[in-house]
């Protein structure tokens, strides 16, 4: 029990603090002292607790062996059942599996699953790698013509990023970073960018999906759906989205119809994503 752990430990450190007090300052140590009978307190009620769902556990009777068969049929109807909600598949998945360790064969092209249950029991489960479309060199842009191109419309983080999404590195072990397209910015005599000196009134598709109050993947929809202007130096460049396209009628409806397909618990659905520390 993971609060129980941290009591002890708060009550632990509580008396480690009492201890190394001076004795003459005397408020201070009854302060102290008075948070570590708390800790203890704390202590005390946690395993009254514990105790008590022990009993509780210890009390149930024993599953046979055709109930636990009955209930296996039940959980692949319930698991396939068109009304099973998500959050009691993923409750399921909680309580059956312990952890599932993923490999990579590149010689078969296939991602390995391996499944550890609960019961101790394992499964492994081969999935074919997503395959990319093999791209020619006459395809793929040299980094000088990606710096030439795109150098005065953007800053060298998103160069790199960029590149390296093209895929125009000349070592396919390495990487390009923000240092090596800064090197080679400067030494093809191109000034680095500079927001306000670009005279556009643009900007990116992460800018313009948080002012509209929507995803990064429904943005690209509405760019796809000619919905909302968009441009691009090159392929596979950073789009480029006017300012004053975000206030137009034919962007706001279409934004009105994302927003209108959304769940009703969607608030709490992506407070979900969140990661949650214990103790914070």
């Amino acid at each position: 029990m993971f609060e129980l752990e941290e009591a002890r430990y708060e009550a632990e450190l509580a008396a480690r603090r009492h201890s190394a007090v001076d004795p003459d300052k005397r408020l201070v140590a009854r302060e102290l002292e008075s948070r570590w009978e708390a800790a203890l307190a704390r202590i005390r009620t946690l395993e009254d607790r514990q105790k008590e769902l022990d009993k509780s556990i210890a009390s149930r009777c024993d599953a046979s062996h055709a109930q636990l068969d009955r209930l296996a049929k039940d959980l692949v109807s319930i698991w396939n059942a068109p009304s099973s909600a998500m959050h009691i598949k993923q409750r399921i998945v909680r309580i059956l599996v312990q952890e599932i360790v993923v490999a990579v064969d590149h010689s078969a092209g296939e991602v390995i699953l391996t499944v550890h249950w609960a019961g101790g029991r394992h499964s492994e489960v081969r999935i074919a790698r997503r395959r990319k479309k093999p791209r020619s060199s006459g395809d793929t842009p040299s980094a000088v013509e990606i710096i030439r191109t795109l150098g005065s419309h953007f800053d060298d983080r998103e160069l790199a990023v960029t590149m390296n999404r093209m895929r125009c590195a000349d070592d396919p072990d390495s990487s390009w970073t923000i240092a090596r397209v800064r090197e080679l910015r400067e030494r093809l005599g191109i000034d680095a960018f500079h927001a306000k000196s670009d005279g556009l009134d643009t900007i990116s598709a992460d800018e313009a999906a948080e002012r509209l109050g929507i995803s990064i993947s429904s943005l690209h929809r509405l760019i796809r759906e000619k919905i909302l202007p968009a441009s691009q130096a090159m392929h596979s460049a950073p789009w480029q989205i006017p300012v004053a396209a975000l206030h137009t009628e034919v962007v706001r409806i279409g934004v009105q119809e994302i927003v209108s397909r959304r769940p009703h618990n969607y608030k709490k659905l992506q407070d979900l994503k969140n990661l949650r520390l214990p103790g914070i």
